[in-house]
């Protein structure tokens, strides 16, 4: 009869635990594509495949933004929008191993640089997408779909990140496990989002049950704590639109909100070739305008004051263009545009009086331009660095003015650009939704508390060696010390 390893049930036994070792630290992937305005974004996201209460802790693992401008500019080329993806996506392939590209999803979401394009041109945007498509389904992932998102569901997408990532829809309980917030409405923070085409804002009200104004209500059930969400986007109030809203003149124009100095000729057609501003183009011949810098900050402010309408309301309050806004509360998170502006102007810290981040953008709008282009003309290209005096202040008007903040709230309100090393903004929050990582019901609260949780693994750790260590030392071969009959 054949003897029997003595070494077969100890490696058995390793090669076992260490599979499920394996199994527990895999990693799922998700793709998702932020086809905005101005450019698109690529984010891979990564989560543990063994659940936090069936929610995966998700993390932003790899970030790549795609060269040139956003999808909706590609209207003559359609191919191109989808060329100009590929980069990116072979970035996602080397950040995601191999084996796991066909259980990878893949989305695409486009904001308001195409629901313009959609208003615009409807043929031209589906050819967009079609180019689009073809492109994202050439590569080996999960394709998903590419899609338009709605001005609400950006905004509402963008309010889930700030508080998934934030811990503001949980609270720790045991372990690092995350289990149903006891604080609500009271402890979510509110979103502030700016694009290049749209802006969004986000946030609960406990004087707001979306009774009044329901098109402006967003009902979420998370971890057993029911949401409602206000919040509303405005098409044309990005800060690129926002400008061309801004500019309105004859053959020249002497613009406060660019530095003095500031003196560049401009063709009408590339300010007046959207639809936020199309019917607003002079009736003149030229096909040329000067644009001239005045440098005022306090003039700066009356004007884009103008691009907003404040004496229209049919509700019990509104924020601008007669539309409801009910009471702003708590904290908010402001993110994108908001953050990159006031980041280059060094103005994001908000504990500062309101008073003095004025008078410092003051400052800066009064700085002549060539000063401004010999400071910073080896950093930033010109194009974007001469708008920044007019974005800072468009950024405090239409959170002044606009959104109703005052100097009391204004610090309330916090510049982000990352949360947890994971970007600000609404893809994350719309992956969540997808994948369907948030549960609408809360886990069952923990039997033990965290300190007897870790006592019982530790005594189980501790029992599972001496044990293992005693079935080696059992299978041990013996050595025979019995004297040999010669």
């Amino acid at each position: 009869m054949k003897e029997k390893n003595p070494w077969h049930r100890p490696v058995t036994i390793i090669i076992t635990v260490i599979g499920v070792i394996a199994i527990v630290t895999l990693v799922t992937y998700g793709i998702v594509l932020d086809a905005g305005s101005s450019h698109t974004s690529l984010y891979i996201y990564q989560w543990p495949a063994e659940k936090d209460n069936n929610t995966g802790r998700v993390e932003q693992k790899h970030h790549c933004q795609v060269a040139g401008k956003g999808i909706s500019s590609y209207t003559a080329t359609p191919y191109k929008a989808g060329e100009s993806l590929i980069s990116c996506l072979k970035e996602a392939k080397e950040n995601i191993p191999q084996k796991m590209h066909p259980e990878t999803p893949l989305y695409l979401g486009a904001t308001a640089g195409m629901r313009l394009l959609k208003l615009e041109n409807s043929s031209a945007s589906d050819e967009v997408f079609k180019a689009v498509e073809k492109t994202l389904r050439g590569f080996p992932f999960s394709y998903q779909g590419a899609r338009l998102l709605a001005g609400q569901e950006e905004g509402a997408f963008g309010w889930v990140t700030v508080n998934y990532l934030d811990d503001r829809l949980t609270q720790v309980s045991m372990g690092g496990f995350k289990y149903t917030s006891v604080h609500g409405n009271e402890s979510a923070k509110g979103a502030l989002d700016l694009g290049g085409a749209s802006t969004q804002i986000s946030f609960v009200s406990d004087e707001y049950n979306g009774s009044e104004s329901p098109d402006n209500a967003v009902s979420f059930r998370l971890y057993g704590y029911d949401y409602t969400l206000y919040t509303h986007s405005f098409l044309c109030y990005g800060k690129d639109q926002a400008l061309r809203l801004a500019l309105s003149g004859p053959t020249a124009i002497m613009d406060p909100c660019f530095h003095k100095g500031y003196n560049e000729t401009k063709h009408y057609a590339a300010v007046y070739d959207s639809p936020c501003v199309s019917d607003q183009k002079p009736q003149i011949v030229s096909e040329t305008f000067i644009h001239l810098g005045g440098g005022n900050f306090t003039q700066c402010q009356e004007v884009i004051k103008s691009v907003f309408n404040f004496t229209s309301c049919r509700y019990s309050r509104c924020s601008f263009n007669g539309i409801f806004q009910p009471p702003l509360q708590g904290q908010f998170g402001a993110f994108s545009a908001y953050f990159f502006v006031m980041n280059f102007l060094n103005l994001t810290d908000t504990s500062v009086p309101l008073k003095t981040v004025m008078q410092k953008l003051s400052d800066y709008c009064a700085t002549p331009w060539t000063q401004v282009c010999a400071y910073f003309k080896h950093d930033i290209p010109l194009k974007y660095l001469a708008e920044y005096c007019f974005s800072g202040t468009y950024i405090l008007t239409l959170m002044m003015e606009g959104y109703n903040f005052t100097s009391e709230t204004y610090s309330s309100i916090k510049y982000i650009q990352k949360i947890k090393n994971s970007d600000a903004g609404w893809t994350l929050g719309y992956m969540l939704n997808l994948t369907n990582m948030i549960p609408a019901e809360a886990p069952d609260s923990p039997p033990l508390t965290y300190t007897s949780y870790v006592s019982v693994v530790t005594v189980m750790a501790i029992l599972l060696f001496v044990i293992f260590i005693l079935i080696l030392y059992s299978l041990w071969p013996k050595c025979n010390t019995e004297p040999k009959i010669i």
